[in-house]
C-alpha cells in the first residue's frame, strides 16, 4: 500500500522537480538548517534498520548452523558495506536484482518441502481451527482496533519518506517511469510475502513434539519470531535450509546496503555540499560519499553487535519519520505558503508527542496516559490509543498555522522585517520580487510585474524600485516602450 500511495502521489511531483535526494524539497523551501534537523530522524531510521536486520541475520545463522553470530554479521556487513563503497547506486540496483531472485527462489524452495513433513497439519484447517494453538488467521481483539490503526497507517504512510524508497524514485529515467516502478514495487512485495506468510503458517500447524525441536514449541518458548529459521532447520533437508538461509542473507544485505547508500547520500548532499562546501566538485562529494558510506556501514555494525534493544531503537526512529518527516513532505509538495517557522513547530511538537507517549520496547514509560492504556507484565504503560496518528496529525497543522500567521504577522506589519530572524518571510518575498527584477534583460518582460511591491516589507527594496530617475528613464526609452505597449 505505501508503494501504491507513494507512486499515486509522491513519486510524480518528486522526479518532476529534479531533486537529487529526499532532503532536498526541505532545503529549497525551509534553509539549511531545517534540512539538517531532517536530517537527524531520516539518519536515524536508516542506521537502526540496517542495524536491525544485521541483528536479525546473526540470529537467523546461529540457528541454523553452528557459527559465531559476530563473525556471521561482520561478514555480511564487511560485504554489503565494500561492494556499496565501490559501486553506489549502481552496484545497489544490480545487486538487489541478484538478491530478490535469491529471496523469491530460496523462500520458495524451502516452503514445499516444509508443507510436506509428516509433523505439519494441513494450513487450511489450522487456519480456521484449533488444532496445536489458536488458529493461525487470528482475530484482532476489539480493544485493540484502534492500535491496528496506528500501526496501519503508520506502515502505509510512514513508510514513503524514507531516502531508500526515493533514492529509486529520482533516478528513474522520467517522473512516469519512477510512477510504473512504484506500482510494480506494491505489485512485487505481495508476491515476495506469500512464502513468508505461508512459512509462519506451518510453524503454527506443526506438531513440535514430532520434531527435533522438541517442546514447549517455539511460541510459548517466545520464540515465534524466528519461526523463519526454526522451520527451516527442523522441517526442510540441510541442504533447502541452506538455500533459505541464503535467501535470509540475500534480504538482509539487499537492505542494508539501501539503508547505508541513502544515509550517505543524504549527508554527503544535503549535509556537505549544500550546508558547508557549495562549491565542492563532483570527485570530492564522491569521496564525501565513499568515507561516510564506510562510517556508517561500521556504526550499523556496531549497533547490531552491541545494543540489546536495536528494533526498540528502530520502532522509534521510524515512528519519528512518520511523525516529522511525512507531514513536513506534505507541507514542501502540497501546501502552498508554508515556512520555516511552521516547520520547526511542527517538529518540535510531533517529536514532542511522540517522546511523551512512551515506547515498551525501549522500557519508555510515557509522560501522557492516552484513554485506554494499560500496564504490561513488565509493568511497562502500553497505550491503546493511536498517539503515533495523532502526533502526525498534529505536526501537520502546527506547521500549516504557525507558517500562515508567520506570514500574516509579517506582511500586515504587526511584526517588524528585523524580528524575521529566520529570513523566511520578508527575506523570502524580497527574493521572489528581486528574481523579477532581473527580468529586465529579458526581450517579454512585463514591466508592470514590477511594480507591486509593498514598502514594509523591505526597506532596501522600496528604495530600489523607487529610484526616480530609474522610472524616468524607463518611460523614455523606445524599445522598452515598445515592449510595454506589445
Amino acid at each position: 500500500l505505501l508503494f501504491f500511495v507513494g507512486g499515486l502521489f509522491f513519486a510524480k511531483p518528486m522526479r518532476s522537480k529534479g531533486y537529487v535526494t529526499m532532503l532536498d524539497p526541505f532545503q529549497q523551501l525551509y534553509g539549511k538548517r531545517m534540512g539538517g534537523l531532517l536530517f537527524i530522524p531520516a539518519l536515524m531510521g536508516e542506521m537502526f534498520w540496517a542495524a536491525a536486520i544485521f541483528s536479525a541475520l546473526g540470529a537467523t545463522i546461529s540457528v541454523i548452523i553452528d557459527i559465531n553470530v559476530n563473525i556471521s554479521v561482520i561478514v555480511s556487513a564487511l560485504i554489503a558495506t565494500m561492494y556499496t563503497l565501490v559501486g553506489g547506486l549502481y552496484s545497489v540496483a544490480y545487486t538487489d536484482v541478484v538478491q530478490l531472485f535469491c529471496i523469491f527462489l530460496g523462500l520458495w524452495i524451502s516452503v514445499p518441502f516444509a508443507m510436506s513433513h509428516p509433523a505439519v497439519t494441513d494450513i487450511g484447517l489450522t487456519a480456521v481451527h484449533r488444532v496445536y494453538q489458536a488458529p493461525w488467521l487470528g482475530s484482532i481483539n476489539s480493544l485493540d482496533i484502534y492500535t491496528w490503526l496506528d500501526n496501519f497507517f503508520l506502515l502505509t504512510l510512514g513508510g514513503i519518506p524514507w531516502q531508500a524508497y526515493f533514492q529509486r524514485v529520482l533516478s528513474s529515467s522520467s517522473a512516469t517511469y519512477a510512477q510504473v516502478l512504484s506500482f510494480l514495487a506494491a505489485f512485487g512485495c505481495i508476491v515476495m510475502a506469500i512464502p513468508a506468510v505461508l512459512i509462519g503458517a506451518i510453524g503454527a500447524s506443526t506438531a513440535w513434539n514430532q520434531t527435533d525441536y522438541g517442546v514447549p514449541d517455539p511460541k510459548s518458548k517466545k520464540e515465534a519470531d524466528m519461526i523463519l529459521p526454526i522451520v527451516l532447520q527442523h522441517l526442510c533437508p540441510v541442504y533447502v535450509s541452506f538455500f533459505g538461509l541464503g535467501a535470509v542473507s540475500a534480504a538482509v544485505m539487499s537492505s542494508a546496503d539501501s539503508s547505508i547508500l541513502s544515509a550517505s547520500s543524504m549527508f554527503a548532499r544535503n549535509i556537505y555540499q549544500l550546508s558547508f562546501r557549495q562549491n565542492a566538485s563532483d570527485r570530492e562529494i564522491v569521496w564525501v560519499m565513499r568515507i561516510t558510506v564506510l562510517l556508517f556501514g561500521a556504526s550499523a555494525t556496531a549497533m547490531a553487535l552491541l545494543a540489546s534493544s536495536v528494533y526498540g531503537l528502530w520502532y522509534l526512529s521510524s515512528d519519528l519519520v512518520y511523525i516529522i518527516i511525512f507531514p513536513q513532505l506534505l507541507c514542501v509538495l502540497f501546501i502552498k505558503g508554508t515556512n520555516t517557522y511552521g516547520a520547526i513547530a511542527g517538529y518540535l511538537f510531533g517529536l514532542v508527542l511522540r517522546i511523551t507517549g512512551g515506547e515498551p520496547y525501549l522500557y519508555l514509560q510515557p509522560l501522557i496516559f492516552y484513554p485506554g492504556w494499560y500496564q504490561d507484565d513488565n509493568n511497562i504503560y502500553v497505550q491503546r490509543f493511536p498517539f503515533k496518528t495523532l502526533a502526525m496529525l498534529t505536526s501537520f497543522f502546527t506547521n500549516v498555522i504557525v507558517s500562515y500567521l508567520a506570514k500574516y504577522l509579517f506582511e500586515s506589519g504587526t511584526l517588524p522585517p528585523k524580528l524575521d530572524f529566520l529570513d523566511a518571510v520578508v527575506a523570502r518575498y524580497s527574493r521572489e520580487h528581486m528574481d523579477k527584477a532581473t527580468l529586465v534583460k529579458s526581450d517579454n518582460i512585463v514591466l508592470n510585474e514590477l511594480a507591486p511591491v509593498n514598502p514594509r516589507h523591505s526597506l532596501t527594496l522600496s528604495s530600489t524600485f523607487t529610484n526616480k530617475e530609474a522610472f524616468n528613464y524607463v518611460d523614455s526609452s523606445p524599445e522598452l516602450s515598445n515592449t510595454e505597449d506589445n
